[in-house]
């Protein structure tokens, strides 16, 4: 399972980012790669702590939803509605300027692999408490998820 405690991994997605145009096209759901950047850069953010959102954590998104998705190869659904809070039509922060972001985006990466750590886990909205090694898990396959969508 690919991860961001895996170096080479951490550059594989590093890479892609930098390939990603306001431009781009997505090949499913309504983000646009701006909105894109900005959701994934929200959802950082929610796990240092920084932004807050809604939650709809229950016994089946603990266990089985969350093995799936973290403990699986199976790629992850297009089209699942994300948290108000990191949703960028709604209340997820607002694109401004599109290298910014993209480098704020990176910025939150590399902060989110630093070792020492900064911060403390927050739990996920959806799949509630996770270990680091999941948290690692979940930040590769979120971006790989997105950058997908533009073909990335």
């Amino acid at each position: 399972m690919k991860t961001l405690h895996n170096q080479d991994d951490k550059a594989e997605i590093v890479e892609r980012l930098s390939k990603i145009q306001a431009t781009s096209q997505r090949h499913w759901g309504r983000m646009t790669p701006h909105q894109a950047i900005c959701h994934l850069t929200d959802s950082f953010r929610l796990v240092t702590g920084e932004k807050a959102a809604s939650t709809i954590s229950n016994l089946f998104t603990r266990s089985l939803v969350k093995w799936i998705a973290i403990h699986t190869p199976l790629p992850w659904l297009h089209g699942v509605k994300t948290m108000p809070e990191m949703d960028q039509e709604i209340s997820g922060t607002p694109p401004v300027e599109f290298e910014r972001d993209k480098r704020e985006l990176e910025i939150m990466i590399e902060r989110f692999t630093k070792q020492p750590r900064d911060f403390q886990f927050s739990p996920h909205p959806i799949f509630g408490a996770m270990t680091e090694s999941e948290w690692m898990v979940w930040a590769y396959r979120h971006c790989d998820h997105h950058l997908r969508q533009f073909g990335l």
